[in-house]
């Protein structure tokens, strides 16, 4: 098959992409019997015209700013790449620290990594607790209006109620991440607490695998420069544009 003209090839790539969200370049060279570059510069043409993006190891569809997909669907996607992301997150934590941890696939597998800390936790997340208790941390849970779809509790009392708290870090999960227009997420209550998180705390770190980056959302939560990111993307092409500026500080996992 490596003499299909490029709008075959990006018929396929884009059918498979419908089929299954996400697919890994390794796939498509076995598939489509074309070299690495060739499909490298096939992914690059689709995600200008806005029809894919390009994640560590391979494409996924694009999000949609105002859609925030629920927690089953965040669950298992990524799986391997978040608990990376999760045990660099834990070297940054310390004995002592007051920890914000907000509600999200990826912070929640920091959580294992807790366990011997003597820590203290506000959280957002109802899914952390039972985890927390397990993990014998001291934990303290956000009053508000709980959103079903995420288990995440938000609403202009748990923004309220955070107000009251000072942290040494917070850990956030986040929908989007683009080198302009920063931190943002679907939801306009999610973003005001996860904003308010990172006005409390002396430092902190945003949580994102490689899909997340080069994207954007609805509600913005913060400029770059107010958080270190720490992704699993390791694609020079991809982490490029963050690097630019000297005062964004990305960590990879």
């Amino acid at each position: 098959m490596n003499h299909l003209l490029a709008d075959e090839r990006y018929n396929i790539i884009l059918a498979l992409l419908q089929e299954n969200e996400i697919v890994k370049l390794a796939d498509l060279i076995e598939q489509l019997e074309a070299s690495e570059a060739t499909l490298r510069r096939d992914l690059a043409s689709l995600e200008k015209k806005g029809l894919l993006k390009r994640v560590h190891g391979g494409a996924s569809l694009p999000k949609r700013r105002g859609i925030e997909p629920g927690l089953h669907e965040k669950t298992n996607k990524f799986i391997a790449e978040k608990l990376k992301i999760a045990k660099k997150a834990a070297e940054y934590i310390s004995d002592e620290d007051c920890i914000y941890l907000d509600a999200g696939t990826t912070v929640k597998e920091l959580i294992p990594f807790l366990t011997g800390k003597n820590v203290t936790v506000l959280t957002n997340g109802l899914m952390h607790l039972p985890l927390l208790s397990e993990a014998g941390i001291r934990t303290m849970i956000i009053g508000g209006q709980v959103k079903t779809s995420t288990n995440a509790i938000v609403g202009s009392t748990a923004v309220s109620f955070i107000r009251q708290y000072r942290f040494d870090k917070c850990f956030l999960g986040m929908n989007a991440v683009h080198p302009e227009l920063g931190y943002t997420t679907p939801d306009p209550d999610e973003a005001l607490l996860k904003r308010a998180a990172i006005e409390l705390s002396r430092e902190a770190y945003v949580l994102a695998d490689s899909s997340k980056l080069n994207d954007s959302a609805f509600a913005k939560v913060a400029d770059m420069t107010e958080a270190v990111i720490i992704t699993d993307a390791n694609d020079e092409s991809i982490l490029r544009p963050f690097r630019k500026n000297s005062h964004t500080k990305v960590v990879t996992a």
